[in-house]
């Protein structure tokens, strides 16, 4: 019973820390996501050292990319996935310079409820207190969190497409250069998001939402080419109403059923990561490939586009209940692949026509003609193909962004909120 009250006791301590915030330390606008990561439980492979007995006494530097400016910064932190408290003595965020080593005089540390330090029990996260730091969009920060002892797993994002830093022992949340980061690791820890207070242009945030295309697997490393990076320099770009992007696709992901490593379904994880994000306003979907070609491994029954289409409309009603705009992007050709078959080209072809034509999402995307070979549409066009016929290079990525059609979602940003309505199908 003691541990039990313990444990209780150090959930209202974590909670508390995030939400008690001075009045004086709230933006007066609504918070926008400005970065985010799809988290999934920490594993070693692929380099990352999350793990059990993953990290003792070091400091984790994540690198991340940040979408929109921001008068005001604040971080969120996640042991979303973690089986014991995750405690945090120090952490900070800076602007990077060049990996590791941060601009001079950028570093300062994050607080919880006036506190540096701050305990996260297993399956929950906390938010610091807002941090009067100017942050420009494309202009990396670096979140460094500091982990005396930890006994696994962390809460990570696998496969960054992005260099990320771990210390040698000790404490080097504040250091500004880069000599207590002798190992590089290729995926982030811990961070869940990164908000800001941004200018009044900024009229919420769009979330792109799917598996490793939409986390932009085998664009180069730390250059920052995943197609929602496209999309928020696109954005960014507009004079007048704008919007951030954050990132939440997931590597291996599925619609409809779980995937091990590759996280809970779509449908399981949308509140969380869709529709808990700071300021959302719009959703792009892109998701299904892995559905049809797990279909064709035989490694889930066998799907039927009606399946996909039934989970596409179940995230369409979630969407709209929470006043959420959703448009769809089509499956991206992948003929050539390893999963590729015939049944599985009939699926794409017969769910992306539905996409386009049923008029149940808001707007769509066009990606697969973006990046088709036009004189057949089941292959990539070669100048965009990364090589394996299954994700874009960086050249491909950046042609689905193109694909979007920016007024589009601009004007759905500011209009009336979306209503669910019954329908008949």
């Amino acid at each position: 019973m003691r541990r039990a009250f313990a444990a209780v006791a150090a959930g209202v301590t974590a909670l508390s820390l995030a939400t008690a915030v001075p009045a004086s330390a709230r933006p007066a606008v609504p918070a926008v996501g400005t970065w985010a990561a799809a988290p999934v439980a920490g594993e070693t492979l692929f380099g990352c050292p999350g793990g059990d007995g993953g990290l003792q006494d070091q400091t984790v530097r994540d690198v991340v990319y940040p979408s929109v400016d921001g008068s005001k910064v604040r971080v969120r932190l996640s042991n979303q996935f973690g089986t014991s408290p995750l405690v945090v003595p120090a952490s900070s965020i800076g602007v990077v310079l060049s990996g590791a080593q941060l601009v001079p005089g950028s570093s300062h540390p994050l607080t919880f409820g006036g506190r540096n330090a701050v305990t996260i029990v297993p399956g929950s996260s906390v938010v610091s207190d807002w941090l009067d730091m100017p942050v420009q969009a494309r202009q990396e920060l670096a979140v460094s969190v500091y982990v005396p002892r930890f006994s696994g797993p962390a809460t990570e994002h696998p496969s960054a497409q992005q260099d990320n830093f771990v210390s040698k022992t000790g404490d080097w949340s504040a250091a500004e250069d880069s000599s207590g980061y002798p190992a590089t690791i290729p995926c982030w820890l811990f961070a869940g998001g990164v908000d800001v207070q941004p200018p009044s242009t900024v009229v919420g945030s769009v979330v792109g939402f799917g598996d490793s295309i939409t986390d932009g697997a085998n664009s180069a490393m730390n250059a920052n080419d995943r197609w929602p990076d496209e999309l928020g320099r696109r954005l960014h770009e507009l004079r007048g109403k704008t919007l951030s992007v954050v990132n939440e696709g997931l590597g291996g992901n599925q619609v409809l059923q779980d995937s091990g490593l590759s996280g809970v379904s779509a449908l399981a994880r949308f509140d969380r990561d869709v529709l808990g994000q700071p300021g959302v306003r719009a959703v792009i979907l892109l998701e299904g490939v892995n559905d049809i070609g797990a279909s064709d491994l035989g490694t889930r029954p066998h799907l039927s586009p009606d399946d996909l289409i039934a989970g596409y409309r179940q995230l369409i009603a979630r969407a709209h209940a929470a006043g959420v705009r959703i448009y769809g992007a089509t499956l991206l050709p992948f003929k050539g692949a390893l999963y590729w078959s015939e049944d599985g080209e009939h699926t794409r072809a017969a769910v992306n026509d539905w996409i386009l034509h049923s008029g149940e999402f808001d707007g769509t995307a066009d990606f697969a003609a973006a990046v088709a070979n036009p004189a057949d549409p089941q292959v990539y066009d070669p100048q965009y193909d990364s090589g394996d016929h299954l994700h874009p290079g960086d050249a491909g990525y950046r042609a689905m962004a193109r694909a979007v059609d920016l007024s589009m979602l601009v004007r759905g940003a500011t209009g009336p909120r979306p209503m669910s309505a019954p329908s008949a199908r």
